[in-house]
């Protein structure tokens, strides 16, 4: 089943802001990570104990269809995040075809910003912005675990 829900980015106060949404919409996150939980990347330096604080994903179901994400961002994510644009559209589908589909339909004469892979997050996901100026992640669905 293809879900859509929204993805908020923040530039360091992503915790406060689910705390808040959490306050009022109730329930429990379903994960929440932090940058310093990450696997070392080839090519990424360290960080530092700051921006390892910061979260990395936070899931936050508001009803049984939907959930609210998020995350912290900076540096080269962040260069043009603005007001207004701090957003993404997250489509969650249930095979690599349909993920496939929407990501080289909705991707046309945009701006692919990550390419469909696996990640050490996902078995599949990619970031684009399509030719109107929206943010988009497409992923397979999967299970979280924390």
């Amino acid at each position: 089943m293809t879900t859509v829900n929204t993805y908020l980015i923040f530039e360091g106060n992503c915790e406060e802001a689910f705390t808040f949404y959490k306050s009022v919409f109730g329930g429990e996150y379903q994960y929440i990570g932090r940058f310093n939980e990450m696997p070392p990347q080839e090519g990424i330096p360290p960080l530092t104990a700051e921006e390892g604080k910061k979260i990395m994903h936070v899931s936050l179901p508001v009803s049984k269809e939907t959930v609210l994400m998020g995350s912290d961002t900076g540096g080269e994510w962040s260069a043009k995040l603005n007001t207004g644009n701090n957003f993404s559209i997250s489509i969650s589908t249930g095979s690599k075809e349909e993920a496939d589909r929407l990501f080289n339909g909705l991707s046309e004469d945009g701006k692919v910003i990550m390419a469909l892979a696996k990640t050490f997050w996902s078995s599949y996901y990619g970031m684009f912005t399509d030719k109107f100026g929206i943010n988009w992640m497409i992923g397979i669905e999967e299970p979280q675990t924390k």
